[in-house]
């Protein structure tokens, strides 16, 4: 699909007026009615512009065969642009035309011009593309379609970038989705891996995948003792770096040699994510109840989030020096599988007691987050992860957990949160909870006995691993990655944390 942007009159015969319920809507709708030969009573009788409501108009005057009205409601948040635009071009995409207009200048919406891009681009994801006789690409969205955005004459150069802006992230996460989405068959460590490498060579950024002999060299043990169960498909370390080329004349270390020795350029900062990517998790010997286990293939949420994150900002060729790390298995069982009660070191060093194989993403988790921060020193790690149903417990499906050691970037990740609509909320972090996590045997387990503040004690055990950093922040999305949604009949990958970390990049 190609997208034009014009202060012009668009020649398409097919036009989409978005509006907004606010005090100029009779004004709008009146000069619609002009345009369509209506009267203005009329169409204020029959359109109130709320929220996915649509009016449409056949026969219209001016050349015109059809034009749409699409509500956006009482004072949209940025984020319901994308989804408004969302479901009415993929209810719709089936019967529009490859030439169709969409006018934001009557209703002053330019300012939105990414957010309603991205929103009709993520429109061409369909689940179902193992189905055998899936429907091809829908005609709306195949290269001969042209898309035609009129703004006001001001607005035509900001518009032109933000729209390149929203297309690229749709396209991201519709990848990130379909990742997602895949089942544990087409879905596995070394096909994350595969994910990776393709991504980094399209886009321009550094990565390297350590197979399960070179796991055990870097002494990566804690992951290795979670895909003890998984004898088809071992587990990968997956590190990822990209270093904008504003910066590449600056000193910089090889892949995973230690970064932190080298200096930055001034006002530059290193960031890195790991993200959990346990590709399929069936609990281990803690075996999970059958009823919601097939939904396990979305327990690499969180890599999905980084591997999104990674290629979206390299895509945009952001200025900024970013790690990306994912420790990635399955979770079987076997009879080689990990134990409960058994004493498992850690890349740290540190030994961890292990009270349920379910708690393994945390595992995982703790030599990804030592690994990033002994050989690269980031100045902010920030973890993704489908962690605890706790979590889920606490926040149901409309927000995701943050817990964070400071103050400055908890409040930066809670603002793009509600801008992107990936919204966050704090939980505590306090010291109060650290002595659940005490062990007997070991430095610590990996699961407190108490039923209670799942999600908080499992950020306690992450903080063990951390090594002291004091920019760091956890967050579980267990709600987010994979849900219920007008697009699927059943659960469906989101893409959430793509564009929350890549806007946080982009602002910070």
């Amino acid at each position: 699909m190609k997208i034009n942007i014009t202060a012009n009159n668009t020649a398409a015969k097919t036009i989409i007026f978005p509006l907004v319920d606010n005090e100029k809507l009779a004004e709008n709708l009146s000069k619609i009615a002009k345009h369509v030969g209506l009267s203005a009573e009329t169409l204020q009788q029959d359109f109130k512009a709320g929220k996915k409501e649509t009016l449409t108009l056949y026969g219209a005057i001016e050349g015109l065969e059809k034009v749409y009205l699409l509500g956006l409601g009482k004072a949209p948040k940025t984020i319901d642009f994308v989804k408004v635009f969302r479901s009415f071009f993929y209810n719709s995409k089936k019967k529009l035309p490859n030439n169709v207009g969409l006018k934001l200048k009557l209703a002053g919406l330019e300012a939105y011009t990414e957010q309603i891009v991205n929103g009709i681009c993520l429109a061409e994801y369909e689940v179902g593309i193992y189905k055998t006789d899936a429907k091809k690409t829908a005609e709306f969205f195949s290269e001969e379609t042209v898309l035609e955005i009129q703004v006001a004459e001001n607005y035509i150069e900001s518009a032109k970038k933000t729209a390149k802006i929203g297309q690229a992230t749709a396209e991201t996460q519709a990848r990130i989705m379909a990742l997602v989405d895949a089942p544990a068959n087409y879905k596995y460590p070394q096909k994350l891996a595969e994910f990776a490498i393709e991504s980094g060579q399209k886009y321009g950024f550094d990565v390297k995948v350590y197979d399960e002999k070179q796991c055990l060299e870097l002494g990566l043990h804690a992951l290795l003792a979670v895909g003890r169960g998984s004898t088809e498909n071992p587990a990968r370390f997956i590190v990822m770096e990209y270093l904008s080329t504003s910066l590449e004349n600056q000193p910089t270390a090889t892949l995973g040699e230690r970064s932190s020795d080298l200096p930055l350029p001034e006002q530059s900062r290193r960031i890195g994510l790991v993200g959990k990517g346990v590709t399929f998790d069936t609990g281990g010997i803690s075996i999970k109840g059958s009823a919601s286990m097939s939904y396990m293939k979305s327990d690499m949420g969180g890599a999905g989030a980084v591997l999104g994150a990674m290629e979206l900002v390299a895509k945009l060729k952001l200025p900024v020096h970013l790690i990306g790390v994912i420790p990635s298995t399955e979770n079987c069982v076997d009879g080689n599988a990990l134990k409960p009660s058994e004493v498992i070191s850690s890349y740290s060093g540190k030994t961890i007691e292990v009270i349920d194989t379910d708690a393994e993403g945390r595992l995982i988790l703790a030599d990804g987050l030592s690994y990033i921060k002994k050989n690269f020193e980031p100045d902010v790690i920030i973890d993704l992860a489908t962690l605890t149903g706790n979590c889920i417990a606490a926040l149901g499906y409309a927000a995701a957990g943050l817990l964070s050691n400071n103050d400055e970037l908890a409040n930066q990740l809670l603002e793009i949160g509600q801008e992107t609509g990936e919204k966050l909320w704090r939980l505590p972090l306090w010291d109060d909870y650290k002595d659940m996590m005490n062990s007997d045997v070991a430095d610590i387990k990996n699961l407190s006995a108490a039923p209670v503040a799942g999600a908080i004690t499992a950020a306690k055990f992450l903080e063990f691993f951390i090594d002291g950093h004091t920019n760091w922040a956890h967050l579980d999305i267990a709600g987010l990655a994979f849900g219920d949604s007008e697009f699927a009949k059943m659960k469906s990958a989101t893409a959430y944390g793509v564009n929350l970390l890549t806007a946080f990049l982009r602002k910070y």
